[in-house]
């Protein structure tokens, strides 16, 4: 019998659940994670936390169903988007704790931006409106206030990464065929394993 793994990585919690090809619920696991506010409006997670929940969780669901790695014919995955990562490529630790998707300390970038009139080509370009929610802003925050970072990402020793990526290394370590559209330093969005091409014009 071949069985399916979801993984619902939350904003306070992990949790995983093994399915039956009947699609009846063979087993679960929730782990919470600790939250931090360093200033009104900020919320952030370590990274760590992220990814040691969900890979506890998910041996736990599948000891829980008796079951072992290679009997997971699929994995799913649901999780935070927008909360945004930046990490060293070179020792894969994160340069700064993850900037949760509720935080609102880019504020007065999304004003800046819109009082400029960016909104329209943004808009144009992404379908999205200029909003902290999104990673963006979030990333350039990242790499104006943690030392160097700015000049190690141009260097591309420093690497970018949304919630869902960094949740693919779960999926792909199973041995799991993911598909994921991700961007690049240069602004470029590319499907990894479709090979589609979806804006090929850099944004400043």
């Amino acid at each position: 019998m071949s069985f399916v793994l979801a993984i619902d990585q939350g904003t306070t919690s992990s949790r995983a659940m093994v399915f039956r090809s009947d699609i009846s619920i063979a087993a679960t696991a929730q782990q919470e994670f600790p939250q931090h506010f360093p200033a009104s409006g900020w919320v952030e997670h370590e990274p760590e936390d992220i990814w040691t929940s969900t890979v506890t969780v998910c041996r736990q669901a599948l000891e829980k169903a008796g079951l072992k790695a290679q009997d997971i014919a699929a994995i799913g995955i649901t999780n935070q988007r927008e909360t945004t990562v930046v990490w060293d490529r070179a020792t894969g630790q994160a340069v700064h704790r993850a900037i949760v998707w509720q935080d609102r300390r880019t504020s007065d970038i999304c004003a800046r931006l819109k009082a400029e009139g960016h909104e329209p080509n943004i808009s144009a370009r992404t379908g999205l409106i200029i909003d902290p929610y999104f990673s963006g802003t979030k990333v350039a925050w990242i790499l104006d206030h943690v030392p160097g970072a700015r000049e190690r990402a141009g260097r591309g020793v420093v690497g970018i990464v949304t919630h869902h990526g960094m949740l693919r290394v779960v999926a792909t370590r199973a041995g799991v065929d993911v598909h994921t559209v991700i961007p690049n330093l240069g602004g470029f969005w590319f499907d990894i394993a479709g090979g589609a091409l979806i804006n090929a014009e850099p944004l400043e």
